[in-house]
């Protein structure tokens, strides 16, 4: 009988060890470090599709700034418990004009130029209308890559900063679409 007790003790101090292993480290990283997050909707389509899993990377952004081209998750500014994802087209202090040519960016540091997202959108799309925005310093420009079925800051405005969760990292699901996630470069 004291053998027997002396493995179920045994067992218990296992299952206590893996518990406090996991409170240790797969929290924090959980938590602080990534997170998982599934696209719902079409709104990016087709880089990304609805029922895609994607892991997000929440730390890069505490040592860097987000990128133009980032396909960042991020808190909804007119409702703060709903998580968007949408591409940074704008960023802090620039002014963008929408027309049906494209989406054209400046600042006070450049002349401007015609935002080239042929990498990431096929075909060109058709921008309906004319629109101009101009950010502030702690604000970013999104758009959902599947721009005529994307509420995105054309309709609800520029994301603040601190709304910003993290940046896609892998899509970890479909299987056969797994990889790591880059930014074009412009």
């Amino acid at each position: 009988m004291n053998n027997k007790l002396t493995e179920v003790l045994k067992f218990i101090w296992e299952l206590v060890k893996i518990f406090i292993v996991v409170l240790v480290v797969v929290v924090p990283i959980r938590v602080w470090v990534m997170q998982p997050f599934f696209v719902s909707g079409a709104s990016m389509e087709p880089n990304f599709e609805n029922g895609e899993y994607l892991i997000v990377d929440e730390i890069s952004y505490r040592f860097s700034q987000p990128q133009r081209g980032d396909v960042i998750v991020f808190r909804y500014p007119q409702d703060p418990r709903q998580y968007f994802i949408k591409r940074i087209i704008g960023l802090p202090g620039e002014s963008i004009k929408i027309n049906s040519e494209g989406i054209y960016i400046s600042s006070h540091s450049n002349f401007g130029f015609l935002l080239d997202e042929a990498s990431y959108l096929s075909p060109k799309p058709y921008y309906y209308g004319e629109a101009a925005y101009t950010l502030s310093e702690d604000e970013y420009f999104v758009m959902g890559d599947n721009r005529d079925a994307s509420s995105d800051s054309r309709r609800w405005g520029p994301v603040p900063r601190q709304n910003i969760i993290g940046k896609t990292w892998v899509r970890a699901w479909p299987i056969h679409k797994i990889h790591l996630m880059t930014a074009p470069t412009y």
